[in-house]
């Protein structure tokens, strides 16, 4: 096993949890303070890749790994596999190899592992920065408060068995991905990543394992600092969540909307991203 951070001559390439194999990628300084950055859906690690070298220009380290469902070694075929308990223990598996507490990034989904890792493995994760998605309180919340319940359609839809896999690789579901804001490079690569390389069926499953989940998993408050990002052109969730997420959060916290910005927030504005992550990074560091 490699070394931990501040001692470490081996990059990290793979880490193991519950007898699966998980990819991962481990650039920039060796000795920079590190990075953990989880993906969403339908993505992989290359998600990061306009972010990572502009955090590593600030001295941070990056570790971008491809998560349960993605890595080729660890796609389990059962729904209850992909309850959120496991999605959280195979980041906080990652963080422990590490072996200091990282500066936690997650979007999409990767920002719901973000979330819980923090709320439930605070010794772990020294800042947050949750990217499009709130935390899962606020989430649930704002579908009493907004139309939430009608952007989130698309969740009820997953739960079919096949269909949605057959959609979303086919043109009518890439043109839906281009309607929420990907362009078609980010479209050509969820084609290469996701649906050809066979992982679209793990990437759905994170969705259908949602009932396994245990409804006080998703109710830790969080006391690491956190800033909190949202755009304002982002379809498929509103901004009454990212609003109510302050209630949550028992510790230093920001809210920054990025007016014009879609969904993608790590492609489309990468450098005020990495600029957020680098701030959250120090003020908790100085703190």
């Amino acid at each position: 096993m490699p070394l931990p951070y501040g001692d470490s001559m081996t990059r990290l390439t793979t880490w193991t949890h519950d007898g699966l194999t998980f990819a991962v990628r481990d650039e920039g300084p060796e000795d920079g303070p590190p990075v953990l950055l989880l993906h969403g859906f339908p993505q992989r690690a290359t998600s990061w890749d306009a972010v990572t070298p502009l955090l590593h220009q600030q001295g941070f380290r990056t570790l971008a790994p491809d998560q349960r469902g993605y890595s080729p070694g660890a796609r389990p075929r059962r729904r209850r596999d992909y309850a959120a308990e496991h999605l959280v223990a195979d980041a906080a598996a990652l963080a422990e190899v590490v072996g200091t507490p990282v500066h936690l990034v997650g979007h999409d989904w990767g920002s719901l592992v973000a979330w819980l890792l923090a709320g439930h493995r605070p010794d772990l994760v020294r800042s947050l920065v949750a990217v499009s998605v709130p935390h899962p309180g606020a989430f649930v919340e704002s579908f009493r408060r907004s139309d939430q319940l009608r952007r989130s359609w698309y969740m009820a839809f997953f739960q079919l068995p096949w269909v949605p896999e057959k959609v979303l690789a086919s043109p009518r579901g890439e043109g839906a991905f281009r309607a929420g804001g990907m362009t078609r490079e980010m479209v050509a690569r969820y084609r290469a990543e996701v649906v050809q390389d066979g992982a679209l069926r793990g990437g759905l499953l994170w969705y259908r394992g949602m009932p396994f989940t245990r409804r006080r998993t998703l109710r830790r408050p969080v006391r690491v600092p956190t800033t909190m990002v949202w755009s304002d052109h982002d379809v498929a969730l509103a901004r009454t969540g990212a609003e109510l997420t302050e209630r949550w959060v028992d510790a230093p916290y920001r809210l920054e909307v990025l007016p014009g910005v879609s969904h993608w927030i790590p492609e489309e504005a990468p450098e005020t991203l990495a600029a957020l992550i680098a701030e959250r990074a120090r003020s908790a560091s100085e703190g």
